[in-house]
């Protein structure tokens, strides 16, 4: 029982400071990576929860099992090294997963936005973007739109779009966001016609338009897509910022 017993408080230490790093470690992800709503439109959550439940468990268990009190302090030390190491590594490769895979710009994609991450991009086409954007951001998705397609080369685009890479990971089509304000203005709809298509997403409705801090009548709204899911996106009617999010496939 006594030597139970101290394996038992040997995990629970460990434990307390493997929760310590996972939560350092969750306030880059959730902070820098994958902010409201990527964590739940890029399935940063689910990927994040995974890591961290693997790198949690695997060293308080090992503790558990191999600790012995009669054990010097030199071997406990060794011991304690290795299963260091095996969560240093565990965590690092699972943080470069969910880093690799993160959310990089939110795109209006000509009718529609399309949120694009670091893997959708072919690294050698980046050269192509324009300057500014040559480097894949690292604290959270940029927002952008693309420019007119020229008729020379708008079957190319959508042959590498039906291909597999989706025209809002095309770099040399990135302008600023800014540059397509009609256009968004054009392809928006008002926010009030939501309400009237999806009557019973009313309350969702309602608590997005009022986080926003807007009226109904001063927002407009387009579909948006992502790896896991299509939710919408609320815009400003007058700047075409975004400035809201539901949870609704507005398509």
């Amino acid at each position: 029982m006594p030597s139970w017993k101290s394996r038992l408080r040997a995990s629970a230490i460990h434990l307390a400071i493997s929760l310590s790093v996972a939560t350092l470690a969750a306030l880059v992800v959730f902070g820098w990576w994958y902010p409201y709503p990527y964590r739940e439109l890029s399935g940063g959550r689910e990927m994040f929860a995974l890591v961290v439940a693997v790198d949690v468990v695997l060293g308080p268990l090992i503790t558990l099992v191999i600790f012995n009190s009669a054990k010097t302090r030199r071997h406990l030390m060794m011991d304690f090294t290795v299963i260091g190491l095996l969560q240093v590594a565990a965590l690092a490769y699972g943080l470069w997963a969910v880093f690799t895979t993160r959310p990089v710009h939110l795109v209006f994609e000509y009718h529609r936005m399309t949120v694009v991450h670091a893997v959708d991009i072919e690294p050698e086409t980046l050269a192509k973007a324009p300057p500014g954007l040559q480097q894949l951001p690292l604290r959270g998705p940029t927002l952008l739109s693309l420019r007119p397609l020229q008729p020379s080369e708008a079957i190319e685009s959508i042959l590498r779009a039906t291909g597999g890479i989706p025209q809002a990971a095309q770099p040399d089509l990135w302008q600023p966001y800014e540059a397509a304000h009609e256009q968004v203005l054009k392809e928006s709809r008002p926010a009030a016609q939501l309400k009237e298509r999806f009557p019973s997403h009313a309350d969702a409705i309602d608590r997005a338009v009022l986080s926003t801090g807007r009226s109904l009548d001063a927002l407009r709204y387009l579909p948006l897509i992502s790896r896991k899911t299509a939710w919408t996106v609320l815009i400003d009617a007058q700047s075409t910022q975004p400035v809201g999010w539901v949870a609704l496939d507005s398509f």
